[in-house]
């Protein structure tokens, strides 16, 4: 069944085809080193049935997009809208698995049966939805025109006649009624003429010799759909007595197609923020915030409050572990955090972070934190430090100049480079000289920036380049806080934890001689 009603309603991901348009096809990111290919694993994970992987491998290249899909996750905040939405879109797959079904089954009798309940599923799903929309307070302009679409064609021709009919056709088969003599090893079947029901009768005769528990020798017939030969043939000799059951042979061949598109695409595409909703909801229900985040296609000057990784938080809490939130900001120029402090004190993390905030972000979707700005970036590029192969033809430097320089020659000042600890295969002089060389590409291009590193100079380049430092515990330096804050490079600090760490500080050593 074509869709008949208004046309103002497009996609409830897409606000205007020329958004789809601009993420046709999308691949699966090569950044995936923020962990997000985790997060799309933690959310689409036991929903494969809508192949929703697809949706999230694609950020929005517009505010107006982003905003478009964010007042519908607004809107299904509302737990009364959710519960709607959630049982159409259990009723859906009933009608999928009814029609799966109908297609498996060999006897027509039972196909034709079986794609009779998906229609009236169907249509009691669509009716059902139509009213809990039409009583909602909707603010979002997807849900909006998607509701007064589904009014249109609820009240159009076509939708009226398939509910009549198959309100007509149930009722048909609602009226048959037929008996089943079985004598002598044959059995007869005829319409009911207002026999007995024989089975309530010696239910009755006999409840009066109950005795309390005894043995249960009542038989449960199969629950299969596939019937045996003697029901196949009851059933052809009921389709004989009863000519109404030839009129369904006609309603289901004419009613091949009668999914609505518009409605169909719903269904599917509704799953982005249903998935998501659930998702963030672990998080939540942890104490961790999440919010829906300013958005800003000009504005350079992100921040976070209370912000944290996401995938790492759904480990975390699985383990009862706390959750360490950070803040950052950037005001007037500033486009680059270099971030330093000891090994192992949440600088990758922190990179992390800010990567999955500005994807996230403009995939419209609600994002870990609970304040929070992100810029609609054209491209986001990564570079995280591998382990270095040993058969392979590039050494590790080769490979992260290579790697670094592409990133460069793609970038403009659109887009978001995340860079965590390159150039650690070399000696710290090369590895400044080449961090600076690297670093000046990105003021040069004004675009946003993250770099973990081991070198502090880095941090007072340019008055674009804000330091962020990994902070330990002043009490006892071994001990990591996790907390990522606003200073200038604490080296001396961190090569002394190092050294306690590795027990090669002066008083170790020292103790170690006289021994």
């Amino acid at each position: 069944m074509l869709s008949t009603a208004t046309d103002k309603f497009y996609s409830i991901l897409f606000e205007r085809p020329e958004d789809r348009a601009e993420i046709l096809n999308p691949e699966e990111p090569l950044f995936f080193d923020l962990n997000i290919d985790q997060i799309i694993t933690g959310i689409t994970s036991g929903k494969e049935e809508y192949d929703l992987k697809s949706f999230f491998h694609a950020p929005l290249k517009s505010a107006r997009a982003v905003t478009y899909r964010q007042q519908i996750m607004r809107d299904l905040e509302d737990p009364g809208l959710y519960a709607s939405v959630a049982l159409f879109a259990q009723s859906m797959r009933t009608v999928r698995e009814h029609l799966a079904q109908s297609e498996k089954l060999r006897n027509r009798h039972q196909r034709e049966a079986w794609f009779l309940e998906a229609i009236a599923v169907y249509c009691e799903a669509v009716t059902s939805l139509n009213t809990d929309l039409a009583a909602a307070r909707l603010q979002s302009r997807g849900l909006v025109a998607f509701r007064e679409y589904l009014s249109a064609y609820v009240k159009s021709g076509p939708f009226l006649s398939l509910l009549e009919e198959t309100k007509t056709q149930k009722a048909n088969l609602a009226s048959i009624q037929y008996s089943v003599i079985i004598r002598d090893g044959s059995f007869t079947v005829r319409k009911h003429e207002g026999e007995c029901d024989y089975s309530a009768e010696v239910e009755r005769t006999f409840e009066r010799f109950k005795l309390g528990a005894v043995k249960d020798y009542t038989v449960d017939f199969h629950e299969w759909p596939e019937m045996s030969q003697v029901e196949e043939k009851i059933l052809e000799f009921v389709a004989k007595l009863y000519p109404q059951m030839s009129q369904l042979e006609n309603y289901c061949a004419a009613r091949d197609s009668f999914l609505d598109v518009t409605v169909r695409e719903f269904d599917h595409e509704v799953q982005f923020y249903i998935a998501y909703l659930e998702y963030v909801s672990r998080v939540t229900r942890g104490g961790l915030r999440v919010c829906c985040p300013e958005v800003s296609e000009n504005r350079k000057d992100v921040y976070g409050s209370e912000v944290f990784d996401l995938a790492l938080a759904q480990k975390l809490l699985t383990d009862h572990t706390p959750v360490v939130c950070n803040d950052f900001y950037f005001k007037e120029s500033e486009r680059i955090y270099v971030v330093t402090g000891p090994n192992q004190g949440g600088k990758t993390t922190f990179a992390r972070t800010f990567g999955q905030l500005q994807y996230l972000g403009c995939l419209g979707c609600f994002v870990p934190g609970s304040a929070v700005r992100v810029f609609v970036f054209d491209k986001l590029f990564t570079h995280f430090q591998g382990v270095e192969d040993p058969e392979a033809l590039r050494g590790a430097l080769e490979d992260s100049l290579i790697r670094v320089h592409d990133i460069l020659a793609a970038a403009t000042p659109d887009s978001v480079i995340i860079l965590n600890e390159i150039f650690t295969s070399t000696t710290v002089r090369d590895a400044l000289f080449l961090s600076e060389k690297v670093l000046s590409k990105v003021i040069e291009l004004d675009l946003l920036c993250v770099c973990v590193t081991f070198i502090d100079e880095l941090a007072s380049m340019s008055k674009k380049i804000v330091s962020m430092v990994a902070t330990a515990d002043p009490q006892n330096p071994a001990v990591r806080t996790y907390k990522i804050v606003r200073m200038a490079p604490q080296g001396v600090a961190w090569a002394m934890s190092i050294a306690e760490k590795y027990r090669v500080t002066y008083d170790y050593l020292s103790k170690r001689l006289k021994s």
